[in-house]
């Protein structure tokens, strides 16, 4: 089963609270998952938070949202993406960060079949980076997974998954890429400007029939 598992919680240093920063009148964690299921390959989305009391609210949320929830280790992020794997049955999973609200089911499904066409430990589509800062994907089969969650003993490494980017002799990998470097556009949440700047964009994109998309597919390769 190809599961994505977004990872969020409400304890941002940056921005506290930002998944619930409203967009066109719902929060920004309704819209992620909205457009991750917009994904023609994904089977299952499931939340992964911190098992804080903070985060209770996210389950809460979620729980009122029909979606599924599992929660582990707040700095041990790998574990906390291993667990989540096991909870769902997943075979093949899709990373998600939960302070993207342009995050592309299109792209998302084009990374997932270059993993499965290429029988690859590990793909991606910002190593090296050339769509904007908000649309990176990983996917990788169950088995990396828990070969990296067995290896990587390097907490800062476990904390933001840089296992696969550290050790690329051990994984066999490949990158989806843009027919040219915007990466240096910014369309994540880190901080007010970021969120003033999505909430204009939704403002004029946003749609309840469906969600927009601002990539050319045919421009990807």
């Amino acid at each position: 089963m190809i599961t994505a598992i977004i990872q969020a919680r409400v304890s941002s240093k940056r921005l506290p609270n930002k998944v619930f920063a409203e967009l066109n009148g719902k929060p920004l964690i309704w819209h992620v998952v909205d457009r991750v299921r917009r994904s023609k390959k994904i089977e299952k989305t499931v939340l992964a938070i911190p098992d804080s009391s903070m985060d209770d609210v996210l389950e809460q949320w979620a729980n009122n949202n029909d979606v599924e929830v599992f929660r582990g280790s707040e700095q041990d992020v790998l574990s906390r993406y291993f667990q989540a794997a096991l909870f769902s049955g997943a075979s093949m999973i899709a990373r998600i960060t939960a302070d993207d609200p342009f995050k592309d089911p299109e792209i998302i499904d084009k990374v997932i079949d270059l993993c499965i066409e290429d029988n690859l430990d590990f793909a991606c589509n910002n190593n090296p980076p050339s769509f904007p800062e908000g649309l990176d994907v990983e996917i990788y089969p169950m088995s990396a997974l828990e070969r990296a969650e067995k290896e990587d003993i390097d907490p800062f490494s476990r904390e933001h998954l840089m296992y696969f980017y550290k050790y690329p002799e051990k994984f066999k990998q490949s990158n989806f890429s843009y027919s040219e470097d915007i990466s240096f556009l910014r369309w994540t949440i880190d901080y007010p400007p970021d969120l003033e700047m999505a909430r204009v964009v939704y403002e004029h994109l946003y749609s309840e029939d469906g969600i927009f998309l601002v990539i050319r597919g045919e421009d990807c390769y």
